[in-house]
């Protein structure tokens, strides 16, 4: 019996610290973009991004036709900046996938969005990460946005 039990106490542990420490600050680095977005604090969000980011969307429109949108990150933080105190956006990140070779890293984060409390889209966002000294930045954020096909939590 202590035998099952010790192995299961190793299963449990390598699961919970399965990440390497380099994918951990990776993982930390798209939570803290997500803390400030949700606070509405631009400059937080700033903190793990570059200075050169580039952001794009990818999604269908009505007409079925694909559409990729670019958008520059001043219009992404003004409109965090300027939300309204009524408007409650909430992203739920269902999982991280992270690669990481040297000092270039991806997450990937499927996700739903909920506005007001009200399931809006889902999707998953793809952050390319460079390692810039000891810390992780996003450098590359894209997204896809659909309300078809989405499970719901």
């Amino acid at each position: 019996m202590q035998r099952v039990i010790f192995y299961l106490i190793v299963l449990i542990t390598s699961a919970v610290f399965g990440q390497s420490e380099e994918e951990q600050k990776a993982k930390a680095t798209i939570d803290t973009f997500f803390e400030g977005f949700h606070k509405g604090d631009t400059v937080l969000m700033r903190s793990v991004m570059s200075d050169k980011v580039i952001m794009q969307t990818a999604f269908r429109n009505k007409e079925g036709k694909d559409i990729l949108v670019d958008d520059s990150p001043g219009n992404v933080l003004k409109a965090i900046a300027t939300r309204t105190v009524d408007q409650k956006w909430e992203e739920r990140l269902l999982s991280y996938n992270i690669q990481i070779d040297g000092n270039m890293a991806n997450v990937w984060t499927p996700y739903e969005f909920w506005y007001n409390d009200e399931f809006h889209h889902c999707g998953v966002n793809s952050f390319q990460l460079f390692k810039n000294g000891d810390a992780w930045e996003i450098i590359y954020m894209i997204d896809t946005r659909r309300r078809a096909s989405c499970k719901v939590n």
